[in-house]
């Protein structure tokens, strides 16, 4: 008997011999299957994959014989009963997982504890892994993940505010003077005794895919300070001023100790603001010459802000800075708040004289205070979780399409006849998804 076979078996005899029929819907099988095809369909319909781990030859049906009940409830501690289908998925998830990848792997236990000591070589490793393409340290990444945010959530119950950290999203046009402001204000915030996280991000070539991450030259002073943290990204063709991992490293941030993170984006127009799903104080800042009244008021990245700030108010930009501001101010009251227990304010600073910097950030406690105070920053990371979740689906199943043997093949084709003009954009993808669909319909 081959060792896929003897798998099917396997699973199949913890089932207690029932008949598949006997599951759940979500497990009965439409057609005729063998044994291991049909354990495989179930499993799969989890994210499971009872094909991807082998096991020991000495669990093969023939060895088990006459005992081989006995030998079954005994090995995965079961009652003699039999497993119930929740026993019988937990059995699958802990035995033949595609990765089999679990929080006892050396590397998620290495970073874990390297995470929770504070070393600063595990987190930037730990950010790494996240950001990798590669199947098993994804899965690693996951797991570590799934670790540290069982880990917070033990520490959040035990928080009197019931949050653990502050995070603070920094968005606005170039040349607004984003990276001078961090190293301001992150200076100060290391000087209250705070640790500050700083993830930059940088925009990537359309061209080559390569990425300056300059961001961090450009804050030499917060650079040696112990008690900060900078992390460059590439943007890698996300949209939103923000990369695909900034979420998961926001997490990985946390558990090394870091109560204020900072994500600073790329330069964005008024239409990106993905930051806002990943932060608890969206923070939008503008220099002195950013526009008129009608910029203020177009949807968009004003209205999702919660505090907007105009930067470099000094020398001969001060009374432009402060017509600015009476414009945002006016503009502000046409916009829906974003909140019914905060009121989006604008403030005055200068990143160069750090005046309105300790102001600035009495405003911001205040925030996290009120909005604590009525359980809205718990809500949004709720929310924001969800949004997480559906931008891995995204991306993944981007991938998948892109690699799926009904289509690669004939995405070259395709895009030849795109580019030459014989077929729409519109008509070539739905000849594509046309066959990905067929593909899973003839796979039922």
């Amino acid at each position: 008997m081959s060792l896929s076979m003897a798998m099917a078996s396997r699973i199949r005899f913890i089932l207690g011999c029932r008949q598949l029929s006997t599951l759940p819907t979500y497990l009965k099988i439409g057609k005729v299957y063998t044994n291991y095809e049909a354990i495989c369909l179930a499993s799969s319909s989890f994210g499971l994959y009872a094909n991807q781990r082998s096991f020991s030859t000495n669990v093969l049906w023939q060895q088990y014989k006459g005992d081989s009940k006995r030998k079954i409830y005994a090995e995965f501690d079961l009652p003699q009963r039999g497993a119930d289908e929740g026993q019988i998925l937990e059995i699958v998830r802990m035995h033949y997982t595609e990765t089999g990848i679990t929080k006892d792997d050396p590397v998620v236990q290495r970073l874990f504890t390297g995470i929770k000591e504070g070393k600063r070589a595990a987190l930037a490793e730990s950010i790494t892994l996240v950001e990798s393409t590669h199947p098993k340290k994804k899965a690693q990444a996951q797991v570590l993940l799934t670790e540290l945010l069982e880990d917070a959530h033990k520490s959040r119950r035990r928080s009197i505010k019931g949050i653990s950290s502050f995070r603070i999203g920094l968005s606005g046009p170039p040349g607004a003077g984003k990276s001078t402001f961090i190293e301001a204000f992150g200076k100060y915030l290391t000087g209250q005794q705070h640790k500050v996280a700083v993830l930059a991000v940088d925009p990537s070539s359309n061209t080559t895919g390569g990425s300056l991450l300059g961001d961090k030259t450009r804050m030499p002073e917060l650079s040696r300070d112990m008690n900060a943290y900078i992390r460059p990204s590439p943007s890698g063709g996300t949209l939103g001023g923000v990369t695909r991992c900034t979420n998961d490293a926001v997490v990985l941030c946390e558990g090394a100790g870091y109560d204020i993170i900072l994500i600073e984006t790329i330069g964005v127009g008024q239409s990106e603001y993905a930051v806002a799903d990943m932060v608890d104080m969206f923070v939008l800042l503008i220099p002195p010459a950013g526009g008129d009244e009608l910029q203020g008021i177009k949807k968009g990245i004003v209205e999702v802000a919660d505090l907007v700030v105009i930067n470099k108010s000094d020398g001969d930009l001060v009374p432009a800075s402060k017509r600015i501001q009476a414009e945002y101010i006016s503009a502000l009251k046409f916009v829906r708040p974003k909140s019914n227990y905060w009121t989006c304010s604008v403030s005055r600073i200068s990143s160069l004289t750090k005046e309105g910097i300790p102001e600035l950030w009495q405003k911001m406690k205040e925030f996290c205070e009120v909005m604590s105070k009525y359980g809205e920053i718990e809500h949004r990371r709720q929310k924001q979780h969800k949004v997480w979740m559906w931008n891995h689906i995204r991306h993944s199943i981007l991938q998948l399409f892109k690699e799926h043997p009904a289509i690669s093949k004939h995405i070259a084709y395709l895009e030849h006849m795109v580019a030459k003009g014989a077929m729409t954009p519109g008509y070539a993808a739905d000849i594509l998804l046309q066959k990905f669909s067929k593909n899973f319909d003839d796979n039922k």
